[in-house]
């Protein structure tokens, strides 16, 4: 705004309101509710007592002034002291709308250009970083069909992108769309699934795709809640599919993005948290851009799996470190707020290798529900009696000849594991025990059909011919 005025400081004391004033002129000096300010307007002929006027040599200013006027000179006085007041207030209304409006471009967001820590300069710095460092060869995003973007987002729960991608080629490979999914046994899909854990993922996947087939027509529908609706499916994933595959402004929230809005807003509280999850997911929202979602969803996951990780992130090369909140504050290590630390308990087991004379294991497949669901494994009881009992009931042989191997150690989630293989060569069935659904003997060309646990298949590699 150009003022009609300008700034001089003056202080209380020194400043004359103008009230012996001769004549109107265009000097006069206004006075505000802030004592040391004072508006002089920009020319004055030295006829009053302005701040201007009393800058000018005194001779010049007395020869300026105007007759005495005619009548009385109190009148002339009041008439002047009022105009003088009019002008004082018509100078203060302008200062102070121009200083609220110079105020509010200040502090109002709207009127701020934008910043680095407004949601469309953060999309923006990503997917820029993402042109120059991203990931855009991996093997689900050429071609990027809904049924391999989905597979992708389920192999890539809890698991390294190093560690998913030979299992995703030999799965896709085998199983090359949903309707080859949902023909397919379990057996099959544990099989192709045996290695990457969390065997959970790969039943809900094919219970998922058996429901593609039931209810869409063989193919991944594209709706927010029917994905939703199927198993093993949650928002992030919903959204992830939705995202990469039709280009839909849906947000993710896995593990890497957390922990990058965590830091870069300055979040506190475990993220596992309802109340810091419902946080993140506003924010996550909030910087979505217009465009481009495929390349943004895959710059976060990129973004946080490879700069802004876990341990000694890269905030020097950060293209966000204007932004973030806690590398400002030197809190990079302390965000996101670790899980409260619980002790996981230690459990125990006996397994039972047993092998006949064509070097067969006999295998029995776990129970639908709990660890290893419906995998196959060598049978297994909680102690030694348990399993004794169950061993004098199906085995021709002596429990106490069983050869004790080296103990296994395998973590999970929530507890570890310790079993204790106890191993019998060349035994055979009682008589009224012969293969079924459950209880099966397998040699080594069909350990690879059958979906058998990672700890138990080493085992076997390395303790049977």
């Amino acid at each position: 705004m150009r003022w009609p005025w300008t700034w001089t400081a003056t202080s209380r004391n020194g400043h004359r309101r103008g009230r012996n004033c001769r004549r109107r002129c265009t000097g006069r000096a206004g006075r505000s509710r802030w004592a040391s300010i004072t508006w002089v307007r920009p020319t004055c002929r030295g006829s009053c007592n302005c701040a201007r006027a009393r800058t000018r040599p005194a001779s010049t200013a007395a020869s300026a002034l105007p007759p005495s006027p005619t009548g009385s000179t109190r009148a002339w006085r009041r008439r002047c002291r009022r105009s003088t007041a009019a002008w004082t207030r018509r100078c203060w209304k302008s200062s102070a709308r121009a200083w609220r409006a110079s105020t509010s471009k200040s502090t109002n967001p709207r009127s701020r250009p934008p910043a680095m820590t407004e949601t469309p300069a953060i999309a923006a710095a990503l997917l820029d970083w993402f042109d120059r460092c991203g990931r855009r060869d991996l093997p689900w995003q050429h071609p990027r069909t809904p049924y391999r973007v989905w597979l992708s987002e389920i192999m890539l729960q809890q698991t390294q992108v190093q560690v998913v991608l030979p299992y995703f080629e030999r799965f896709v490979a085998a199983l090359p769309g949903v309707r080859e999914l949902a023909a397919a046994p379990l057996d099959q899909v544990l099989a192709l699934w045996s290695g990457l854990g969390y065997y959970a993922r790969a039943r809900n996947l094919h219970a998922a795709a058996r429901a593609c087939v039931e209810h869409h027509g063989g193919e991944l529908p594209r709706d927010f809640n029917a994905l939703l609706a199927l198993p093993g499916i949650g928002r992030s994933t919903a959204g992830a599919i939705l995202a990469q595959a039709w280009e839909e402004r849906f947000p993710i929230l896995d593990g890497n993005v957390k922990r990058v809005l965590a830091r870069l807003h300055g979040i506190d509280g475990w993220p596992g948290t309802p109340a810091v999850e419902k946080q993140l997911w506003a924010l996550a929202q909030a910087q979505l851009p217009r465009a481009r979602m495929a390349d943004y969803t895959q710059a976060q996951m990129d973004f946080g799996a490879t700069l802004c990780t876990r341990f000694d992130p890269a905030c020097v090369v950060c293209p966000l470190q204007a932004a973030c909140v806690a590398l400002q504050s030197g809190r990079v290590a302390e965000l996101p707020w670790p899980k409260p630390g619980k002790a996981r308990p230690v459990r125990s087991a006996v397994v039972l290798l047993l092998v006949d004379a064509g070097d067969r294991v006999l295998l029995q497949r776990r129970p639908a529900t709990g660890v290893w669901a419906a995998l196959w494994s060598l049978p297994e009881a909680p102690d030694h009696a348990l399993a004794r009992e169950w061993f004098h009931g199906h085995v021709d042989a002596s429990y106490d000849h069983g050869e004790a191997l080296p103990v296994i150690d395998h973590g999970f989630t929530h507890y570890h594991l310790q079993l204790q293989p106890l191993r019998w060569p060349r035994v055979a069935m009682r008589a009224k025990v012969a293969d079924n659904d459950d209880l099966r003997w397998a040699g080594r060309n069909e350990w690879a059909s059958l979906g058998i646990p990672a700890p138990i298949r080493k085992l076997l590699e390395e303790t049977v011919a």
